[in-house]
């Protein structure tokens, strides 16, 4: 224990030193030795830094001189760009007008040859219908004719008894006879 003990006893064999102030003594406050040092790396380290920032320097301006080389070749690249967007808008705008121009072309011909399909088609039918018509009004006086005779035929039955009927021969005779004197 008295090892441990030990620097605290020696503090207490030690002057006090009375509070603080300024020494101006130059060699006993030691300041020669920082300023030596001081100086021999300034004159030493003047060449070492001067490298280093002019490396820096370097660095930078090459730095800049390649991002405005890169910038101009992006302008550049950007009027070719815009050039050729203008060039492809004025393309795009002449297809939308050719293409609504054919548009019309090919509505306008398909409205005339549908125009001209339904007229080829319009005059068959015209004829069918008209060709229909006939055969069908030729059955119904051909209906109404059977009809007619078969009432005619009918009411001579009905009618006819047997003086009515030697009298129509004697007079049809009667004319025969008067048709055959006018052509003697």
């Amino acid at each position: 224990m008295k090892n441990v003990m030990d620097p605290f006893i020696s503090l207490s064999y030690w002057p006090s030193a009375g509070g603080f102030g300024s020494n101006t003594n130059i060699l006993e406050t030691n300041i020669i030795n920082p300023s030596v040092v001081l100086s021999v790396l300034i004159y030493f380290g003047k060449g070492v830094l001067s490298n280093l920032l002019d490396n820096r320097k370097q660095k930078i301006l090459s730095t800049i001189q390649n991002s405005e080389e890169l910038c101009k070749v992006a302008i550049d690249q950007l009027d070719k760009a815009r050039v050729r967007l203008r060039e492809v808008e004025r393309i795009a705008n002449e297809i939308r007008v050719n293409g609504d121009s054919q548009i019309e072309r090919e509505k306008e011909d398909l409205i005339k040859v549908a125009s001209e399909n339904l007229e080829q088609l319009e005059d068959p039918k015209n004829e069918t219908v008209y060709s229909e018509q006939q055969r069908v009004i030729d059955q119904i006086r051909q209906q109404v004719s059977r009809q007619a005779l078969r009432r005619a035929i009918g009411t001579l039955n009905s009618r006819l008894n047997t003086e009515l009927h030697l009298r129509t021969i004697d007079h049809n005779i009667g004319l025969l006879r008067a048709m055959m004197n006018t052509n003697n």
